[in-house]
């Protein structure tokens, strides 16, 4: 398995920033790891930060307009059959689910945050018909420091950006309860527009 993922990357970087984005949207490995690798690759001067930057914004929300989609056309029967050929669990499915039902839109921003229900959260707002508009805006709204991290991340660790996960541990807790409170934040804003319409 680690020689495969070696060869994903070898092959990644002779790509560039092309490879940073495809990562991204295919989505094989977690976006922190490749994001992490595009950071090493800047370290090395294979490509600059603003460039490593655009590219994972756009490829990682790509990636989530697929799932948004599958929710949008598909709908949960279709996961429920299909989804673990896409590695979305069904428990996974349960909790993006109870997030979005609970919280509404805003939870497209805060989860992207928030282990577990990440990845999956897209697919209840396409299941939902949300505004597309409104839910690019958020993903890419949580995209943007997302990608900075993991790329100044990967930056700093060098040749070691495949300790990835263990160094980013102590910056994990403090993003997610920023994101966190900001989830509290709309919550909050959204019920008091909703008792002046009221």
């Amino acid at each position: 398995m680690h020689d495969f993922v070696n060869t994903i990357f070898d092959y990644l970087s002779q790509l560039g920033y092309f490879g940073i984005l495809l990562g991204l949207m295919v989505e094989v490995i977690p976006s922190e790891i490749v994001l992490s690798y595009g950071g090493f690759l800047i370290y090395q001067g294979q490509i600059n930060f603003f460039g490593a930057l655009v590219a994972g914004i756009i490829g990682g929300t790509i990636a989530q307009l697929f799932l948004y989609w599958i929710g949008l056309y598909g709908g949960r029967p279709f996961l429920d059959r299909y989804g673990k050929y896409l590695f979305i669990h069904s428990k996974h499915l349960d909790s993006a689910e109870k997030w979005f039902n609970q919280y509404g839109t805003g939870v497209i921003f805060t989860a992207r945050f928030i282990p577990v229900v990440r990845h999956a959260i897209s697919i209840p707002a396409g299941i939902s018909k949300m505004p597309l508009s409104t839910f690019v805006l958020y993903t890419l709204a949580a995209m943007i420091p997302w990608t900075i991290l993991f790329l100044l991340l990967g930056m700093q660790l060098g040749q070691h950006w495949d300790k990835i996960e263990e160094y980013a541990k102590p910056f994990m807790l403090p993003i997610i309860l920023i994101a966190l409170l900001a989830g509290v934040i709309y919550i909050i804003i959204a019920k008091r527009k909703h008792a002046k319409k009221a």
